[in-house]
């Protein structure tokens, strides 16, 4: 764009003088509003910018603040809770590892060798620093020590100790927490066996080793955790001196708070002072049923860093915005206001009498054909100078016309430009939050390593008849209980199988198996994984096999997950039914096979609670139980009803009578037919 005056300086001097004074007055004028008109549009431009971004930046650091605190809550307290879960898992393992020491009665075992298991037990597990074992009278038969002299039938009389009393009734004890020397923190953990002559076992737990637990639980880069009893008094934290120092943590705001509300602080995430009184976040889980709490804290500075750095990141993208704003004003007022000046100008000289004046604008829009006509009229007038009057009434018309025109065209201009402007504007800012780690710690099962410390002690000792005969008895029982842990792990592996199934198709290959020999696996499968869940499971098993029954083309597996959901839940009414019953009633299961010829039918009954009228006609919908929440998913017998009729084209029916027995009746072809070969759909 090109912007000229090119007057007729002769012309000009010809002029009246009052035409030249008005035309030195018009410029003047004109250069003081073109001042006013080139500030007006800068600071109209830049206002609406600054606004628009200053309106979207606080939208968007307010929403992302919410979202960052929600976000940091939501993850402090999925870390205490985890980090709790932790704690209780420590706590329970060592309760696992002193169960082994209440497996056989006294009258099963010598001192000797029940010492020899204690001294045993404190080399496997650091954290027991004494145990003492009493019989069911409550009398002390055994104290081992690793601070103390051990002490062999000191009857020292624990029958009103709550230690003893405690564990007697609930199984378990947890004692509060108490320091030694006023530094270590320990724990009394009873547990009493499962026989009644089993007696208590009463182990001094030093907790200072669930130090090794909390310095693994990560909280950040400066973060860290912490447990407290139920006093205020400091358990475990990383720095393993404020514990041996007995620290005492109640006069913090966060631990009475946590105290108050029962272990968690609040949903509200507080800000509060550490031991070492930096500014911290915190968060709180209780750790059950040892009636501890686990402490999560995270510096403010480290919390908030990511919302400071968006915030910093943000004043950049505004600053920068801003002086963008600032220099498109500029430039866009500068190509607005420069050739409307122009225009005004020439207009000026024109009206004055300087007909001879030319406006030179290159913009290739209205405005330059505005100039031309302001020259076309120029022209015209000084050919027709001699009608002064008649041409200068006829370019006023004109002129009035045009200055028309020439507005209409500067509103469409700020219009066109406001809105181009406005549609420039945008911002964002992008939000990264790295969910925590999920700590899942699964201690895995020391029954092998028992067994081959125990073959090694067999191999290296000498003892005599009575002595290995008992080790012999304690190393099959540990071997029955592998296996134990072996079928629940089966029967885990299916449930979790079963739960699947309805996602997924086909299930292996089909072919030709032996009924019978299906059933037989599914009962023993069933039965040992219900005892290893209950050890006092106790069903009476009956079976009437049919020789006859013989071969059948079936899905093997697919069958084996029918009678053993079956078995299950026979297992499961029956069970139920003996709890409520009186002495003398046997629960019993049932199952039963018939050839049919070109069928094969399958019984499977049970003396249990029966099944209702208005359950048994809808046992078979998916996702419909009435067992107690967590005990079943609702799927097991629709998928059983699935296999046998849709899979395997034969039927499922059910005789019950609610309260006396349930009885379930399948019936299979010996030869599949053609389209249900190809798996279940």
């Amino acid at each position: 764009m090109s912007l000229s005056l090119n007057p007729d300086t002769q012309q000009a001097r010809n002029l009246p003088s009052a035409a030249r004074d008005g035309a030195s007055s018009g410029e003047a004028a004109g250069r003081g509003i073109r001042t006013r008109l080139f500030t007006k549009y800068v600071a109209l431009f830049v206002a609406v910018v600054a606004i628009a971004l200053l309106a979207n930046g606080l939208f968007e650091v307010f929403f992302y603040y919410r979202e960052h605190k929600a976000a940091l809550i939501r993850v402090q307290h999925e870390q205490a809770e985890a980090a709790a879960a932790k704690i209780g898992q420590f706590v329970k393992e060592i309760e696992s590892q002193l169960g082994w020491t209440t497996q056989l009665p006294w009258s099963a075992g010598s001192i000797e060798q029940r010492r020899f298991d204690a001294l045993r037990l404190l080399r496997q597990v650091p954290a027991i620093t004494e145990l003492a074992q009493v019989d069911s009278t409550g009398k002390e038969r055994l104290r081992v020590s690793r601070l103390a002299m051990d002490a062999i039938d000191s009857g020292i009389d624990l029958s009103g100790d709550p230690k003893f009393t405690e564990a007697v009734s609930h199984k378990v004890y947890y004692g509060p927490v108490y320091f030694r020397r006023e530094s270590e923190p320990y724990m009394t953990l009873a547990l009493a066996g499962a026989r009644k002559d089993a007696g208590v076992s009463i182990a001094e737990v030093n907790l200072k080793l669930i130090w090794d637990v909390v310095s693994q639980i990560k909280v950040g880069e400066h973060g860290h955790a912490y447990v407290v009893g139920p006093e205020g008094r400091l358990i475990a934290h990383p720095d393993i001196s404020l514990v041996l120092r007995n620290t005492d943590m109640s006069g913090l705001p966060q631990v009475r708070a946590a105290q108050a509300g029962g272990g968690t602080i609040s949903d509200v995430l507080p800000e509060a002072r550490n031991i070492q009184g930096q500014k911290v976040l915190t968060a709180s889980a209780p750790i059950a049923p040892m009636h501890w709490t686990m402490f999560v804290e995270l510096p403010v500075e480290e919390a908030y860093a990511a919302l400071y750095a968006s915030l910093q990141r943000l004043a950049i993208v505004l600053l920068a915005a801003s002086i963008f704003a600032v220099l498109a004003g500029i430039f866009l007022a500068r190509r607005m206001v420069g050739p409307i000046q122009a225009l005004r100008s020439g207009a000026e000289r024109i009206g004055s009498g300087d007909f001879a004046q030319r406006i030179s604008i290159k913009t290739g829009d209205e405005l330059e054909g505005l100039a031309d006509q302001f020259n076309d009229m120029g022209a015209r007038l000084q050919e027709s100078y001699a009608d002064l009057e008649n041409k200068v009434e006829q370019r006023t018309a004109e002129l009035r016309q045009s200055l028309n025109d020439l507005r209409a065209a500067q509103d469409r201009l700020v219009q066109t430009e406001k809105l181009a402007s406005l549609g420039q504007l945008t911002a964002g800012i992008a939000h990264e939050i790295k969910n925590p780690l999920n700590f899942v710690n699964n201690f895995s099962s020391v029954s092998t390593e028992l067994i081959d410390e125990l073959r090694e002690v067999l191999q290296t000792a000498s003892l005599d008849g009575k002595t290995k005969e008992e080790v012999d008895e304690l190393t099959g029982m540990l071997r029955g209980n592998l296996e134990k842990v072996v079928q629940h792990g089966k029967r885990a592996d299916s449930i979790v199988r079963n739960m699947l199934l309805h996602s997924r198709e086909g299930s292996g290959e089909h072919r030709a198996a032996d009924i019978n020999a299906i059933v037989e696996e599914s009962l023993n499968l069933a039965y040992h994984g219900a005892r290893a869940e209950r050890p006092a499971f106790n069903v009476m098993l009956e079976r009437d096999l049919d020789p006859a029954a013989g071969m059948a083309d079936v899905y093997p597996q697919e069958m084996t997950r029918v009678f053993l959901n079956l078995i299950s839940n026979g297992f499961y009414a029956a069970t139920k039914r003996k709890e409520g019953a009186a002495d003398g009633f046997e629960p019993t299961l049932s199952a039963a096979t018939k050839n049919l010829g070109g069928r094969v039918e399958i019984r499977i009954r049970d003396n249990g609670t029966g099944i209702p009228q208005e359950v048994k006609e809808k046992m078979f919908n998916p996702f419909f139980t009435t067992k107690p929440a967590g005990e079943g998913t609702g799927l097991g017998l629709s998928m059983s009803h699935d296999i046998v009729v849709k899979q395997h084209g034969g039927t499922i029916d059910v005789n019950t009578e609610p309260g006396v027995y349930t009885e379930f009746i399948i019936t299979l072809p010996r030869t599949m037919a053609a389209g249900n070969t190809g798996g279940r759909t």
